[in-house]
């Protein structure tokens, strides 16, 4: 019986190009994010004046649909052919579909109630499935482009860096150009037509950015492995699928996921009203915020290969995530217990910028190094089914991504709806009563969350010592097939 053919890519440093372009991509996603999950909600509740609760459950139920999407995403890019190989025909053809998408759903028309719902639906939808055709293929190139346990960390520090980077970006040009109080508007965040100028620039941002980094990666498509050989049934494929996704690290890693991104959905759809009512952040405050969070991301992109550099993924990932949450929801707690400084005290801001710093850092640390452990699950599960499936694999980490995001917007809508949260509130106007019980919901989901992720994260199956075993025996079987196809 001959030995199965494997297709490891080396373990190499890449040049920047290639982890510049890599990066790069992740600007559209960052935008999308931050569009998403900090403004949406608020824009169809306060602007357009859709119920807070209808909105969530619209917004959801398109990820939740479009998440299932990403599967056959994931399944199409593994298995295409040609001479742009398997993931750059997908990453091409994103651009103007998700330009396009983007700029519809910040534009709705004027329509009676139902049909608007049904309106922020289908466009919702229609962005995300469009940019799952770049995200997953192009994400999927990272352990294609490299196995080297550690360069996978500080290529995906690269990724995360750039999707920070976007969406934070676009959250300072919101608060300072775009929704920025005016004579018509003393609260920018309700200016519609603001929302609809920054929807412009960013479809273009996001077209480009896409554009940009699969040309960057275009000169690596000849040493990227090949797509499987052709032949069996849809039945033998589904088994395939079933088989390599029944693997203990990436049903872990997605288990985390569930938890975190769940987490990061409720606090980012959430953050505006707690920014405006909570702790009634105003005027130039808003122009600190998004530079704050930019300093942690930086942080991040420092942090996350150094903590694991001669160390174990895992072990840094859940520490990491438990630090978050402690980081995450210290304000809140320390405030309901009157022991955090009044609102408008010249001392709050800075204790709040430094605290939102630091858990930026340490809560994006934990998300490269959830994907880098998603790209050394590739090598365990072709050392098992005997093909590489990276598609599939991150196409099941967008799925979670997607679905909770549609959770967290849910949660978010639920959360005002239990706190009896007005719509078209003013800041001041809120009774502090509502405002103590948004919070406390806030604070219980942060930890049922945040805590899962930290703890399923403890339990991934290997680390390094693994993944060099496994490179090796990899190794060995390439060499015996090499030597058995010697006549």
């Amino acid at each position: 019986m001959s030995v199965a053919p494997l297709a490891v890519p080396p373990a190499r440093q890449l040049g920047a190009r290639s982890r510049w372009s890599f990066g790069v991509g992740s600007i559209a996603y960052g935008i999308k994010d931050s569009g998403f999950a900090t403004f949406l909600l608020l824009f169809y509740n306060q602007v357009i004046g859709l119920p807070s609760a209808a909105v969530g459950l619209a917004v959801g139920a398109a990820l939740i649909v479009e998440a299932f999407v990403d599967p056959l995403v994931g399944y199409l890019s593994d298995h295409t052919r040609g001479k742009w190989g398997r993931r750059h025909p997908w990453m091409y053809a994103s651009a103007i579909p998700v330009a396009l998408g983007w700029w519809l759903l910040w534009n709705p028309p004027h329509w009676e109630q139902g049909r608007l719902l049904l309106y922020v639906f289908a466009t919702a939808l229609m962005v995300r499935i469009a940019l799952s055709t770049f995200e997953i293929p192009s994400s999927a190139l990272g352990p294609e482009l490299t196995s080297d346990y550690d360069e996978r960390t500080r290529l995906f520090s690269y990724r995360y860096l750039f999707g920070w980077g976007g969406g934070l970006v676009m959250l300072f040009l919101a608060y300072t150009v775009f929704l920025r109080p005016d004579a018509a508007h003393p609260n920018g965040l309700t200016n519609g037509d603001g929302y609809r100028a920054m929807a412009g620039l960013a479809a273009v941002l996001m077209a480009v950015s896409i554009v940009t980094s699969s040309i960057g990666l275009h000169h690596e498509i000849g040493r990227l492995p090949p797509a499987p050989p052709r032949g069996g049934s849809l039945r033998d494929h589904f088994g395939m699928f079933g088989r390599t996704i029944a693997n203990k690290g990436f049903l872990i890693l997605m288990a985390a996921g569930l938890c975190a991104y769940t987490a990061q959905g409720i606090s980012f759809a959430l953050s505006n009203y707690n920014y405006q009512f909570v702790w009634q952040l105003a005027g130039g405050d808003y122009v600190l915020l998004p530079l704050a969070l930019m300093v942690g991301a930086g942080i991040a992109f420092f942090i996350a290969p150094a903590l694991t550099r001669g160390g174990n993924k895992a072990r840094a990932g859940a520490w990491l995530s438990a630090v978050n949450v402690v980081l995450l929801i210290s304000p809140y707690v320390l405030r309901l217990l009157g022991w955090f400084p009044e609102p408008r005290m010249p001392m709050t801001l800075p204790i709040l910028l430094t605290i939102w710093s630091l858990q930026t850092a340490v809560g994006v640390a934990a998300f490269i190094l959830g994907a880098a452990m998603l790209a050394d699950v590739v090598e365990e599960s072709e050392m098992r089914t005997g093909r590489r499936s990276e598609g599939v694999f991150y196409a099941g980490g967008f799925f979670v991504q997607k679905l909770c995001g549609g959770l967290g917007i849910l949660f978010a809508g639920q959360i005002l709806s239990l706190a009896s949260f007005p719509q078209s509130a003013a800041p001041g106007t809120v009774s502090v009563g509502t405002i103590d019980r948004m919070t406390i919901c806030f604070i219980v989901t942060m930890l049922i969350f945040y805590g899962g992720a930290a703890l399923f994260y403890a339990f991934f199956p290997f680390g390094r010592a693994e993944h060099e075993a496994r490179l090796a025996h990899a190794a060995t079987r390439i060499d015996e097939a090499m030597e058995g196809a010697i006549p």
